[in-house]
Protein backbone atom coordinates (compact mmCIF):
# COMPACT_ATOMS: atom_id res chain seq x y z
CA UNK A 1 0.00 0.00 0.00
CA UNK A 2 1.43 3.26 -1.19
CA UNK A 3 1.13 6.27 0.75
CA UNK A 4 -0.49 9.17 -0.15
CA UNK A 5 2.93 12.37 -0.28
CA UNK A 6 2.07 15.48 1.54
CA UNK A 7 2.17 18.97 0.61
CA UNK A 8 5.51 19.21 1.90
CA UNK A 9 7.27 16.32 0.65
CA UNK A 10 6.09 17.00 -2.84
CA UNK A 11 7.79 20.60 -2.48
CA UNK A 12 10.94 18.81 -1.25
CA UNK A 13 10.80 16.33 -4.21
CA UNK A 14 10.26 18.97 -7.13
CA UNK A 15 13.06 21.26 -6.05
CA UNK A 16 15.33 17.78 -5.64
CA UNK A 17 14.18 17.58 -9.42
CA UNK A 18 15.00 20.81 -10.33
CA UNK A 19 18.18 21.13 -8.63
CA UNK A 20 19.53 17.93 -9.99
CA UNK A 21 22.40 17.87 -8.16
CA UNK A 22 23.12 16.28 -4.39
CA UNK A 23 22.26 18.67 -1.49
CA UNK A 24 22.12 18.93 2.80
CA UNK A 25 19.28 19.18 4.10
CA UNK A 26 20.59 22.23 5.72
CA UNK A 27 21.09 23.97 2.16
CA UNK A 28 17.64 22.22 0.76
CA UNK A 29 15.77 24.23 3.98
CA UNK A 30 17.52 27.23 2.97
CA UNK A 31 16.90 26.59 -0.79
CA UNK A 32 12.93 26.42 -0.37
CA UNK A 33 13.28 29.03 2.13
CA UNK A 34 14.76 31.04 -0.68
CA UNK A 35 11.64 30.50 -2.44
CA UNK A 36 8.86 31.33 0.28
CA UNK A 37 8.15 27.72 0.83
CA UNK A 38 8.26 28.07 4.56
CA UNK A 39 9.18 24.00 5.69
CA UNK A 40 10.83 23.51 9.24
CA UNK A 41 13.93 22.13 9.05
CA UNK A 42 12.37 18.88 11.20
CA UNK A 43 9.77 18.63 8.61
CA UNK A 44 13.00 19.22 5.67
CA UNK A 45 13.85 16.17 7.21
CA UNK A 46 10.90 14.18 8.02
CA UNK A 47 10.13 14.59 4.19
CA UNK A 48 13.54 13.47 3.43
CA UNK A 49 13.08 10.14 5.23
CA UNK A 50 9.88 9.59 3.89
CA UNK A 51 10.46 10.01 0.16
CA UNK A 52 13.76 7.91 0.76
CA UNK A 53 11.86 5.14 2.04
CA UNK A 54 9.51 5.59 -0.48
CA UNK A 55 12.67 4.63 -3.35
CA UNK A 56 12.62 8.48 -5.12
CA UNK A 57 15.09 10.07 -2.88
CA UNK A 58 18.41 8.55 -2.56
CA UNK A 59 21.22 9.88 0.23
CA UNK A 60 24.61 9.57 0.34
CA UNK A 61 27.14 10.14 3.36
CA UNK A 62 30.36 11.82 2.84
CA UNK A 63 33.42 10.79 5.06
CA UNK A 64 32.68 13.89 6.99
CA UNK A 65 29.23 12.43 7.74
CA UNK A 66 27.16 14.95 6.59
CA UNK A 67 24.49 13.30 4.02
CA UNK A 68 23.73 14.71 0.89
CA UNK A 69 20.34 13.89 -0.84
CA UNK A 70 18.74 14.03 -4.41
CA UNK A 71 15.99 12.51 -6.45
CA UNK A 72 16.63 9.28 -7.94
CA UNK A 73 17.68 9.52 -11.57
CA UNK A 74 20.83 6.86 -11.17
CA UNK A 75 23.13 5.10 -9.43
CA UNK A 76 25.99 7.39 -7.80
CA UNK A 77 29.37 6.37 -7.43
CA UNK A 78 32.15 8.42 -6.59
CA UNK A 79 36.33 8.36 -5.56
CA UNK A 80 36.56 10.74 -2.27
CA UNK A 81 39.69 12.11 -0.48
CA UNK A 82 39.81 11.51 3.20
CA UNK A 83 42.22 14.74 3.40
CA UNK A 84 39.91 17.69 1.34
CA UNK A 85 36.78 16.11 1.15
CA UNK A 86 36.80 16.16 -2.78
CA UNK A 87 34.76 13.83 -4.40
CA UNK A 88 35.18 12.92 -7.63
CA UNK A 89 31.59 11.57 -9.44
CA UNK A 90 32.94 8.28 -12.11
CA UNK A 91 30.58 6.73 -14.39
CA UNK A 92 31.83 2.89 -14.41
CA UNK A 93 30.16 0.69 -11.95
CA UNK A 94 31.01 -3.22 -11.80
CA UNK A 95 28.08 -4.04 -9.79
CA UNK A 96 24.73 -4.31 -12.01
CA UNK A 97 24.88 -7.79 -12.19
CA UNK A 98 25.32 -9.10 -8.37
CA UNK A 99 22.33 -6.22 -8.05
CA UNK A 100 20.21 -8.03 -9.78
CA UNK A 101 21.38 -11.26 -8.57
CA UNK A 102 21.02 -10.15 -5.51
CA UNK A 103 17.16 -9.10 -5.94
CA UNK A 104 16.55 -11.86 -7.38
CA UNK A 105 18.12 -14.66 -4.63
CA UNK A 106 17.10 -12.36 -1.61
CA UNK A 107 13.54 -10.98 -3.16
CA UNK A 108 14.82 -7.65 -2.12
CA UNK A 109 13.84 -4.72 -4.18
CA UNK A 110 16.61 -2.37 -4.65
CA UNK A 111 16.18 1.16 -5.35
CA UNK A 112 19.52 2.64 -5.87
CA UNK A 113 23.43 1.52 -4.59
CA UNK A 114 26.66 3.62 -4.15
CA UNK A 115 29.79 2.79 -4.56
CA UNK A 116 32.74 4.91 -3.09
CA UNK A 117 36.26 4.39 -3.08
CA UNK A 118 38.43 6.55 0.04
CA UNK A 119 41.70 7.60 -0.39
CA UNK A 120 43.53 10.75 -1.74
CA UNK A 121 43.53 12.68 -4.77
CA UNK A 122 46.63 13.14 -6.49
CA UNK A 123 46.64 17.63 -4.70
CA UNK A 124 46.78 15.46 -1.36
CA UNK A 125 48.92 12.72 -1.80
CA UNK A 126 51.61 14.93 -3.74
CA UNK A 127 51.10 17.26 -0.77
CA UNK A 128 51.81 13.90 1.83
CA UNK A 129 54.33 13.05 -0.12
CA UNK A 130 52.73 10.03 -1.45
CA UNK A 131 52.12 9.32 -5.16
CA UNK A 132 48.28 7.96 -5.79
Amino acid sequence: MKLQRTRSQERILKLLKTLNRSISAQELFIELRNRDQTLGLATVYRGLEALKLEGVVQVRTLATGESLYSSLQSDQHHLTCLNCGRSIPISECPVHQLERQLQADHHFKIYYHTLEFFGLCSRCATDNGTEP
